[in-house]
């Protein structure tokens, strides 16, 4: 993990405080990149794991400390079992975002140049609805 890489979204996150709504997004976006669903580039995911790193200890609007836990005992271990147990946490963090807040989260993330300097193959082409 690049150093210039944490600092530079640690940095972004202060300037950009997140609403506990975008919160809750980016909390989703990293379960489903646990589970492996995501179809985000590498890089997106990379970016998206360091800002969630940057704001999980910050209030969401729905999401409480469980799914953060859970998040953290997947990262210490992540075999089937967890990836199943994942998984359901995202699927029922999905019904509590709706489609159109996810879809500002990302807009706002991307106008507000969050991925600007580090992707520049990033595209908006094939981008999924929860990312």
């Amino acid at each position: 993990m690049n150093v210039d890489h944490v600092t530079r979204i640690a940095r972004w996150a202060e300037a950009h405080p997140l609403a506990p709504a975008h919160v809750d997004c980016a909390t989703a976006v990293m379960l489903k990149i646990l589970d492996g669903k995501c179809k985000m580039k590498a890089t997106e995911k990379f970016v998206m794991a360091l800002l969630y790193g940057a704001v999980k200890q910050r209030p969401g609007l729905r999401l409480d400390a469980s799914c953060h836990a859970l998040i953290d005992e997947a990262g210490a271990h992540l075999d089937d079992a967890m990836r199943l147990r994942i998984y359901e946490r995202r699927v029922l963090a999905e019904t509590m975002i709706s489609r159109p807040v996810m879809k500002a989260f990302k807009a706002m993330l991307r106008e507000q140049g969050l991925f600007d300097g580090l992707l520049p193959e990033a595209s908006e082409e094939g981008e999924e609805e929860y990312a």
